[in-house]
């Protein structure tokens, strides 16, 4: 039987559907109390971070992730499949194989120097959390904002953490020149929940007291209410959307649930262990979001959902928008202040 560990989402390694060969426990491991998994981290130094983001549904020109897994814990994460290609499992490796990408500042560096770039915002981060609990040691995302800074380019961060206010020096600074703006990620106001669900995450209360910190430093805020899970936290839409606009928000964004590849077998592990009585009917409304399917690849269809529990989802965060955030707008980023020769000595012949 499969047991949950506090601050784990995913209960087991699920099979990387990348390797020939399946390993499974053996009935004679099963006298043993099973070991706890710890978080490793391993240092690499690839030879990009910058990376063109190509869907057309997502509203950012390019992404940065410092990391690869990540330890929030999430059984929903959309990025679990990524940790595949590593050589890992999208279920506890995914949050306990941590690689830290210690290079990553210098290679934005490089990235800006770069002959005819001309400056898009860049997202930080698009896959994994920035601002995961590694990040309050190595500070490589610290790094990247500096990088930023000095560079004069914009530069959009989401995050689960709190954390993230440590760097509020370097953040004012650039929402000083309209270059930043900073999202958090808060899909429930309900703790029990999101201590379930995100169980490596900041709490609610911590959450909205960042938001409000931020919010007050000068800096754009701007919340995830997402993603959306049908009989788990929909009934919160109104209630969070109330909290984080009393919270400083000045807009919001969300997405539905999808469970696409080796997220599916996560997320149905830990529903059996968390909400086995609602496990059916959560499961079969995720399937009404998206034709029958618990996944959506479809980039017309996979954030928004189709049918009817899609609608009234839709037709809530429409209430939502009018009754909290009607006068509330954020504005583009800033991009013509950006500076390719930082750090070069300019020659005069």
């Amino acid at each position: 039987m499969k047991k949950e560990i506090k601050g784990q989402g995913a209960v087991a390694n699920i099979h990387n559907h990348f390797e020939k060969n399946r390993y499974e426990k053996s009935i004679y491991d099963d006298d043993f109390e099973e070991a706890v998994a710890k978080t490793k981290i391993q240092n690499i130094y690839p030879k990009t971070i910058v990376n063109k983001v190509k869907n057309p549904d997502l509203p950012m020109a390019y992404s940065m992730n410092p990391y690869q897994g990540c330890e929030h814990g999430c059984a929903y994460c959309y990025a679990r499949p990524t940790h595949e290609y590593w050589g890992y499992s999208a279920g506890v490796d995914f949050e306990r194989m941590i690689l830290a990408k210690r290079n990553a500042p210098e290679l934005l560096e490089k990235f800006f120097k770069k002959k005819g770039y001309r400056a898009e915002t860049i997202m930080l981060s698009g896959n994994t959390d920035c601002y995961q609990p590694i990040e309050r040691k190595l500070k490589i995302t610290r790094g990247l904002l500096e990088v930023c800074l000095e560079y004069r380019h914009p530069v959009s961060i989401l995050t689960k953490n709190a954390l993230v206010t440590r760097d509020l020096d370097i953040l004012t600074q650039l929402a000083e020149k309209n270059l930043v703006t900073v999202a958090l990620s808060i899909p429930t106001i309900n703790e029990d929940l999101r201590r379930k669900m995100e169980p490596r995450t900041s709490s609610v209360n911590t959450k909205l007291q960042a938001l409000e910190t931020i919010s007050k430093a000068g800096i754009p805020t701007f919340v995830m209410i997402a993603p959306i899970i049908p009989g788990l936290n929909s009934m919160d839409i109104l209630p969070t959307a109330e909290a984080v606009a009393k919270s400083g928000a000045h807009s919001f964004g969300y997405t539905l649930v999808r469970l696409n590849d080796t997220v599916e077998p996560v997320f149905i592990d830990w529903l059996d262990e968390h909400y086995p009585d609602r496990k059916d009917k959560v499961l079969n409304q995720i399937a009404s979001l998206h034709g029958g399917k618990l996944g959506e690849k479809n980039v017309a269809k996979r954030m928004a959902g189709e049918g009817n529990i899609a609608d009234v989802i839709h037709n809530t965060f429409k209430i939502a928008r009018q009754k909290y955030f009607k006068d509330k707008k954020m504005e583009p980023l800033a991009t013509h202040l950006f500076d390719g020769t930082k750090g070069e000595q300019l020659s005069l012949f």
